[in-house]
C-alpha cells in the first residue's frame, strides 16, 4: 500500500526515513521540535545531520511540575528562562545516565557536547508551555519547486526508542506549503525560547557519568556511600524517652535503625545481638517506633510479645519502664490461646531458636499466629501484612534447616521477599550437601564443605535479614567504644574454660568405661527394647500406630542420650535413672510371663506392675480405653520373635549394672567441686563478689549438690528448677542481677544451683563465674549459659568458666588430660554426631553455623561502615561531594592480579551484586568484602584511562545480572515443577475434591486459596494435615460429603480466609516483576 504513514514496522523507521532523506537532498537546515530529547537518540541520527551547516533543537520542558511546584508555595506560575534551562538541564543530564552503557554511544553523547559548545547544535528550551508535538524539518539552502525538504510529524521523540524501537504513528510531508508552515511555526516557538546557557552545557559531562576525572578513592568512597546507604546517618537522638535508669548506647541506636528497615522490607528479622547486649532493649524501641509510624493517631497498634516462662516477669517490667501501649505477653507455651491473631500488628518472639523444628504444634501455632493479616486496612485497599520480631543470641544451630524454618515465620517459603524467591530450592539444595558431609570421616573436608554451606546462606539468606554485634565489635569500632567508655560500661573479657579433672580410682575407672560401652555399644550392649515394643509388633496391631518404627527408633535413642549424660551429670541422678530403667524393663518382661502386655503411654504401666497392682491397672485400661485410642493389650505372640529375647538381654545387664553401681559410695566428682570451692571458685582473686553460679541439666542432680554442699561448705545456697523458679525469682534478682540498684540489692546467697531455667534471659552478673557440673553439650546452650554473667553491667574484669571431666587416677597431668579427651571421644561416640563438647584443645570449627570462636569475632563490613561515618564526621562537605557524583561512577587502575579484567556493583530492587569479569570473560560473583578489598584506595592514587574491554565486559555483567534475575522469576513461576511429594499429593487430593458434585462456591474458594497457600510454601503444616486426612481416609473410608467438611476444617483453622480476596485477585491478575538493573560503581583494571 502505498502511504505517507509509517510506524517504525518493517524497517520503515524514522532512522531509515532521516537516513533516507540525507541521502537523496543536500539538506542544509535541520531542525527538530520535541517533547523528549536524549542524547543517546542524537548519537542515533548524528551521521546524516553532520552534513547540515544549521541544526536547532527544540525542546518542551515538562510545566506541570512547575506549575504544581509553584501553586504548593502559593504563588502563581510564571515563565522563567532559567528554570526552563535548569528543567532542560536535569532532563537531558537523567538521558545520559539511563542510555546505554556502549562506547559508540557514549562517543555520540560526548559529540552531542561538543557540538553545542562549538554551535555545531543549536538548542533551545521552550519555558511557557508543554510542547507535544514532534515534528522534523528537512530543509535544501535553496528553496525550489520540485521538493526542496520534508516535514515528518507524529508521535516520535528523538530518542533511541523513538527512531526504531517503538510503534509509532508518524507522516512524512514534501509539499511546499507544508514545509513553510511548520518552518515559519518552528521560527515562532524558536523566538520565544530561550537559549541553554553553556555552563549548563559544560556541566553535562561533569556531571554525568561521562566524566572521567574520578579517582580511584573517591570511586571508592562512593561505592561506600551507595553500598551502606542510609546506615551512615547516624543520629544519636533518633531513640528518644528513655526511662530512667536506661542509657542512650550507639550500637543500639545503630541496631534499632538497622532492625527497623529490615522488618518494615521484609516483614520481618531476626535480632542476634550475643547474648548480654540488651535486645529486649532494642526490640521494645523499635516495637515502639512501629506504634508510632503504623498509621498513629488514628491507629494504634497492638503487639504480641511471645517468651519463655522464666522471662514473662522480666519482658513486662521492661514494656511498663518504656510505656508501650497495647501489648499482650504470652509464653510459648500457651499460644493455642491466642484467639484473635488478627488483631496484632507486631509480634516479637523472645528465645525463638525454640521454635526451628516445624513438625512441633508450637512451631504450627506460632507460624499461623505470624501469618494471619492485620486488621489494618490501607485506603488502596491492602491489608497491612504483619511484621515479625525473632529475638535470640543463638538463630543459628547445627542443621540449615533449623534456619529456614526460623524465616519461614514470616516468609513463604517459594515466595520470599529476598533475592532467591524460592527459598525451598535454595534451602534443599543446602541440607542435603550438609547431609552427605555427615557420611564424610575426613574431618577437613567436613570443615571446608560446612563453610561453604554456611557461606551460602549467609549471603543469600542471613545477611539481609540479620542485626547482630558481638562485643568485640563494640570494643574495636572507636564511635562504640567510645560511647562505652563515656557510659561508664565496660564488658569482661572470657577466659579460656578451664578443666576440673575428677580422678576415677581404677575399679570406679573400669565400671564407668564399662557402663558407657553398655549403654553404646551395638551388638553386644543394650538395645533399649523396653522402649521399642511398637516397633515389633506384627500386624495388623502394629497398624494402629503410626511410624511404630520411626517412634519406637527415637524412644530408644532418647533413653540411651538420657542415660549418657546422666552419668556424665552426676553419679547419683545415673544410679536415679538407672533403677528406674531397670524397673521399667523388669515390668516389661513380667507382662509377657503373664501373658498380657499393655502398651498404654499415657498410663503409668511400669510403676503399676512392679507394685503388683495388675488387676487396678486392667480396670484402668479398660476405662481409659474408650477415649484412648494409645491403649493396646497385646499377646507375646502379636510381638516379633527377637523383641522378648532383647528385652530379657535388657534386663540381664541391667540388673548386672544397677548391683555394681550400688556398691559405689565415692562421688570423686563431688569430692573435686568441693575443693574448688573452698581454695578458689569464691576466691576474691578471681570472684570479686564472690557470687557463683552452678548449671546441670539434671533435677536430680542439682537437689543432690544442694543437699551434699549444706552439709560439707558453710556457703549460702539457692537451688532453682522450673518447680521452684517463680517463688525464688525475687531472691535470684537481689541477690545475683547487677542492674538492680544498689537500694534493690541483697546478700542473702553466695551460690545459686539451677538447672537450665536460668540459662535464659536471667542476669547474673553480679557472679563472674559458672561452673558447668556436667557439659554443655551444644553451642547454643554454653554461649547462653555464659551470657548470665557476661552482660551489661557487669563490674568484674574478667569472666571464667570451669567444666568437670572425667579422667583416670594417673601421676602425670599429660596422662590425665589424655585419659580425659579418650572420655570425652567416648561421649562423643556414644550420642550420635550432632553433638559437641566445647574443651580450649578440641577443634574450634563446630559442625554448625556459630561455634566459640565466632561467639566474639567481629562485623568486618561493620569496619567499612564506621570508616565512612569516621569520613563524614570529619570531612562534611567533600562526603556530600562525594555522595552527589553520579551513578556508573568509573575509573581505571593499575592492578597486575586482576588486569585486564572489570568489577562491577549493580543493584535492583532486590539485589546488590558485585560481579567480576575476567579478562577469558569468565564470570565471578564476589561478597562484598571481596570486593571493597579490591576497591580500596589512597588519597593520592591516580586513576588511568579505561582498557578497551571495559565496555563490553561491563555489558557482560548487567547481562548476567540480568539473566539471573530473570532465572529467579521464572523459578518463581515453575513452584509447581519443584514441589515435593507432599506438595503434589495434597494439592492432588484438593484438585480431586473440587470436582465433588455438591461442593458449593466459597467451599470451591477456600480450597483454591489453600492450593495456592502451598504453592507458596506458605506454611509447613498444612499439606501435611491434608496428606494426614488423606490417609486416614484410606484405611477406614469416611463418607465424601464428611470428607469435604474434615478439608474444610483443616483449611479454616489457618488463616487462609481472611486474605482470601487478596489472593483470590493475585490468582486473577499475574503482575510481573520489573527488575531494572543500575549500574552503581565500576572499576577496570590494567
Amino acid at each position: 500500500m502505498n502511504t505517507k504513514f509509517f510506524t517504525n514496522q518493517d524497517q520503515n523507521t524514522l532512522i531509515n526515513k532521516i537516513e533516507g532523506i540525507f541521502q537523496h537532498k543536500q539538506i542544509h537546515f535541520f531542525d527538530a521540535l520535541v517533547g523528549y530529547f536524549r542524547a543517546s537518540g542524537y548519537f542515533r541520527i548524528r551521521e546524516f545531520v553532520k552534513k547540515s551547516d544549521q541544526i536547532r533543537v527544540l525542546v518542551g520542558i515538562n510545566i506541570d511540575n512547575l506549575i504544581h511546584e509553584a501553586s504548593s508555595q502559593g504563588l502563581l506560575f510564571d515563565s522563567n528562562a532559567e528554570r526552563a534551562q535548569e528543567e532542560f538541564f536535569l532532563e537531558i543530564k537523567k538521558s545520559i545516565q539511563e542510555a546505554e552503557y556502549d562506547k559508540d554511544v557514549e562517543n555520540g553523547m560526548i559529540q552531542l557536547i561538543s557540538d553545542i559548545i562549538t554551535g555545531k547544535v543549536k538548542i533551545r528550551a521552550h519555558p511557557k508551555q508543554n510542547i507535544h508535538a514532534k515534528i522534523y524539518i528537512f530543509r535544501e539552502k535553496e528553496k525550489h519547486d520540485h521538493g526542496y525538504g520534508s516535514v515528518i510529524t507524529g508521535s516520535s521523540n528523538l530518542t533511541d526508542a523513538g527512531l526504531s524501537r517503538n510503534f509509532e504513528f508518524n507522516v512524512e510531508l514534501r509539499e511546499n506549503s507544508d514545509i513553510e508552515f511548520a518552518t515559519e511555526t518552528f521560527d515562532k516557538l524558536w523566538e520565544e525560547s530561550v537559549p541553554v546557557a553553556e555552563e549548563y552545557i559544560e556541566k553535562l559531562q561533569k556531571d554525568t557519568y561521562l566524566n572521567d576525572t574520578y579517582t580511584p578513592y573517591e570511586v571508592y568512597l562512593k561505592f561506600l556511600i551507595e553500598y551502606f546507604g542510609k546506615s551512615i546517618e547516624f543520629d544519636p537522638n533518633s531513640i528518644t524517652d528513655l526511662p530512667k535508669g536506661f542509657k542512650r548506647l550507639s550500637y543500639q541506636i545503630d541496631a534499632v535503625n538497622d532492625g527497623f528497615a529490615k522488618m518494615m522490607k521484609h516483614s520481618g528479622f531476626l535480632l542476634a545481638d550475643v547474648v548480654g547486649l540488651g535486645k529486649t532493649i532494642v526490640a521494645i524501641i523499635i516495637a515502639k517506633k512501629y506504634f508510632y509510624t503504623n498509621g498513629f493517631p488514628t491507629y494504634r497498634s497492638r503487639t504480641l510479645i511471645i517468651v519463655p516462662p522464666a522471662l514473662k516477669d522480666n519482658w513486662s517490667e521492661t514494656v511498663d519502664k518504656f510505656r508501650l501501649d497495647n501489648v499482650k505477653i504470652v509464653t510459648n507455651g500457651s499460644l493455642h490461646k491466642v484467639t484473635d491473631p488478627a488483631k496484632y500488628d507486631l509480634i516479637i518472639v523472645d528465645e525463638a531458636h525454640k521454635f526451628r523444628t516445624d513438625t512441633a504444634t508450637m512451631y504450627n501455632d506460632l507460624q499461623k499466629i505470624c501469618k494471619t493479616p492485620t486488621k489494618r486496612i490501607l485506603p488502596n485497599g491492602t491489608v497491612v501484612q504483619k511484621k515479625i520480631m525473632l529475638v535470640s543470641a543463638t538463630p543459628l544451630n547445627n542443621r540449615p534447616e533449623d534456619i529456614a524454618n526460623l524465616v519461614y515465620l514470616f516468609q513463604d517459603s517459594k515466595n520470599s521477599t529476598l533475592e532467591t524467591g524460592n527459598l525451598q530450592n535454595f534451602f534443599r539444595v543446602q541440607i542435603d550437601a550438609y547431609r552427605k558431609l555427615k557420611n564424610e570421616k575426613d574431618i577437613k573436608v567436613v570443615q571446608a564443605g560446612v563453610k561453604k554451606i554456611y557461606e551460602r546462606i549467609r549471603t543469600k539468606v542471613i545477611e539481609p535479614l540479620i542485626v547482630r554485634r558481638t562485643r568485640t565489635d563494640l570494643l574495636v569500632h572507636k564511635q562504640y567504644a567510645e560511647d562505652l567508655m563515656n557510659q561508664g560500661i565496660k564488658f569482661p573479657k572470657v577466659k579460656e574454660p578451664k578443666k576440673i579433672f575428677y580422678q576415677l580410682e581404677p575399679h570406679l575407672e573400669l565400671l564407668y568405661d564399662k557402663t558407657i560401652f553398655v549403654l553404646s555399644n551395638e551388638t553386644q550392649g543394650l538395645t533399649y527394647n523396653r522402649y521399642r515394643a511398637i516397633g515389633f509388633l506384627k500386624q495388623p496391631k502394629k497398624s494402629k500406630y503410626k511410624q511404630a518404627d520411626m517412634i519406637s527408633g527415637q524412644l530408644a535413642r532418647i533413653m540411651k542420650t538420657l542415660l549418657v549424660k546422666r552419668i556424665d551429670s552426676s553419679f547419683f541422678a545415673f544410679k536415679q535413672s538407672l533403677e528406674r530403667f531397670l524397673l521399667a524393663t523388669k515390668a516389661m518382661v513380667t507382662m509377657f510371663e503373664n501373658g498380657k502386655i499393655y502398651i498404654a503411654p499415657n498410663l503409668p504401666v511400669s510403676d503399676m506392675i512392679n507394685e503388683g497392682k495388675e488387676e487396678e491397672l486392667l480396670n484402668l485400661i479398660i476405662e481409659k480405653s474408650i477415649d484412648d485410642p494409645t491403649i493396646e493389650i497385646c499377646e507375646p505372640d502379636d510381638f516379633e520373635y527377637n523383641f522378648l529375647p532383647g528385652l530379657k538381654n535388657d534386663y540381664e545387664l541391667l540388673i548386672n549394672l544397677n548391683d555394681d553401681w550400688k556398691k559405689i559410695i565415692e562421688d570423686p566428682k563431688l569430692d573435686v567441686f568441693v575443693d574448688y570451692l573452698k581454695n578458689k571458685l569464691l576466691s576474691k582473686t578471681i570472684n570479686p563478689q564472690s557470687k557463683l553460679v552452678v548449671f546441670s541439666e539434671s533435677k536430680e542432680t542439682t537437689d543432690y549438690l544442694f543437699r551434699e554442699l549444706k552439709r560439707k561448705v558453710n556457703y549460702r545456697i539457692l537451688s532453682v528448677d522450673s518447680g521452684s523458679r517463680k517463688e525464688k525469682m525475687p531472691s535470684i534478682r537481689q541477690n545475683f542481677d547487677a542492674n538492680l540498684s544498689k537500694a534493690e540489692q541483697k546478700d542473702d546467697f553466695d551460690i545459686v544451683i539451677s538447672t537450665e531455667v536460668l540459662a535464659e534471659g536471667i542476669n547474673l552478673h553480679r557472679s563472674n563465674v559458672i561452673v558447668n557440673y556436667d557439659t554443655p553439650w551444644n553451642s547454643t546452650r554454653l554461649m547462653q549459659r555464659i551470657g548470665r554473667v557476661n552482660r551489661i553491667g557487669s563490674t568484674a574484669e574478667e569472666v571464667f568458666v570451669f567444666n568437670f571431666y572425667p579422667t583416670a587416677k594417673v601421676n602425670n597431668d599429660i596422662e590425665l588430660e589424655k585419659k580425659a579427651i579418650m572420655k570425652l571421644q567416648a561421649f562423643h561416640a556414644a550420642l550420635g554426631e550432632d553433638s559437641q563438647i566445647y574443651s580450649p584443645d578440641e577443634e574450634t570449627e563446630s559442625f554448625g553455623l556459630f561455634d566459640k570462636q565466632m561467639e566474639e569475632e567481629t562485623d568486618e563490613k561493620l569496619t567499612y561502615l564506621m570508616m565512612i561515618r569516621d569520613f563524614k564526621e570529619k570531612n562534611p562537605a567533600l562526603f556530600k561531594q562525594i555522595k552527589n557524583m553520579p551513578l556508573r561512577a568509573r575509573v581505571g587502575r593499575k592492578n597486575a592480579i586482576l588486569k585486564n579484567g572489570t568489577i562491577c556493583f549493580i543493584k535492583d530492587e532486590k539485589r546488590d551484586a558485585f560481579i567480576y569479569i575476567k579478562p577469558n570473560n569468565e564470570v565471578d560473583e564476589l561478597t562484598f568484602l571481596e570486593t571493597v578489598r579490591q576497591f580500596e584506595a589512597f588519597l593520592n592514587e591516580k586513576g588511568i584511562p579505561l582498557h578497551n574491554q571495559h565496555h563490553e565486559q561491563v555489558q557482560k555483567a548487567i547481562k548476567v545480572f540480568a539473566d539471573k534475575a530473570e532465572d529467579e522469576k521464572a523459578k518463581d513461576k515453575k513452584v509447581d515443577v519443584t514441589q515435593g511429594p507432599n506438595e503434589k499429593s495434597a494439592i492432588a487430593y484438593l484438585d480431586a475434591l473440587l470436582h465433588l458434585p455438591f461442593i458449593n462456591d466459597k467451599e470451591s474458594k477456600l480450597i483454591i486459596i489453600a492450593k495456592e497457600a502451598i504453592r507458596k510454601g506458605r506454611f509447613q503444616n498444612l499439606q501435611r494435615d491434608i496428606n494426614k486426612l488423606h490417609k486416614a481416609v484410606k484405611k477406614t473410608p469416611l463418607n465424601p460429603v464428611l470428607i469435604l467438611e474434615r478439608i474444610v476444617g483443616i483449611l479454616n483453622s489457618y488463616p487462609l480466609k481472611q486474605e482470601e480476596d487478596e489472593i483470590y485477585q493475585e490468582l486473577q491478575i499475574v503482575k510481573p516483576r520489573i527488575y531494572n538493573p543500575e549500574i552503581i560503581i565500576t572499576e577496570s583494571f590494567s
